[in-house]
């Protein structure tokens, strides 16, 4: 059995360099106190050839997390890497990626993000705004070889989660109308399913299926932009950009688990 701090050195190892927005991108490194109250460190990453932009961050127990927003194609990303319960039979890790509509509003243009530069680095940030948590039922898989249909992204992101790749049926049914290929959507079950599919917690076999849940928090992302008012020497007055907003965003995902040894997290909440 690895010790901690080994799983952790092995799980670095496995982490790719991300960093999906490669050309003519611009690095924001920002320091957050998670729920925890441990403190990590954002890194923001702004690609505005692309219009692409990433956020990754590790938490206390090794996880990583990715967050991307893909403005060219509507749809944002989140990628998270767990580190797996070895005494229990997992792998070293385990892979998730979730993929939705991006909206408006959500987080500022990438153009706007490549021009933002830290002034104090070692300040701990902490959002301005905290919005309402978001509950999605992640209800459909994704088939990863066709998922480029839905971003040039998927492929360097979930390449991890090939075969936990989840979306809901309102996006499916946006990127329908679109001219999505339906072929790489599959529905799955969920509570209202008969027979009944029980949550992963209230689940007391580890191979039998259940409705997994998995909670994260971006604690600190730039959501909008602040516009400030002059006045011209004619008397008219103009508005500028003049800052951001920040605000921090949680998200609870529901999706199907063939078995509960996937989702044992859950046992904690």
């Amino acid at each position: 059995m690895f010790p901690l701090e080994d799983r952790w050195r092995f799980f670095w190892l496995i982490v790719p360099l991300l960093w999906c927005c490669q050309r003519g991108q611009s690095e924001l490194k920002v320091l957050v106190r998670l729920e925890d109250g441990q403190i990590t460190e954002e890194s923001l990453q702004a690609d505005s050839e692309r219009d692409c932009i990433t956020l990754e961050f590790q938490k206390a127990d090794g996880t990583f997390v990715t967050y991307l927003a893909d403005f060219k194609q509507g749809v944002k990303i989140f990628r998270v890497l767990i580190l797996g319960e070895l005494e229990r039979g997992q792998n070293q890790f385990q892979a998730l990626c979730f993929i939705t509509q991006l909206q408006n509003n959500e987080i500022i243009p990438s153009e706007s993000m490549a021009k933002l530069r830290q002034k104090n680095p070692h300040t701990i940030r902490q959002a301005e705004e905290t919005k309402r948590m978001e509950t999605l039922q992640m209800d459909v898989s994704v088939n990863f070889t066709k998922a480029l249909q839905l971003s040039s992204h998927v492929h360097n992101i979930c390449a991890e989660a090939k075969e936990a790749i989840y979306t809901r049926q309102d996006d499916v049914r946006t990127w329908l109308e679109r001219g999505i290929d339906g072929s790489m959507f599959e529905v799955l079950p969920l509570y209202s399913t008969l027979p009944a599919v029980p949550p992963c917690k209230l689940c007391p076999w580890d191979w039998k299926p259940c409705i997994c849940s998995y909670r994260l928090g971006l604690e600190w992302i730039p959501c909008s932009l602040k516009y400030c008012k002059s006045r011209e020497s004619s008397g008219r007055s103009t508005s500028y950009k003049c800052g951001i907003r920040s605000c921090q965003k949680s998200y609870s995902f529901h999706f199907y688990v063939t078995q509960k040894q996937l989702c044992l997290w859950d046992e904690e909440t």
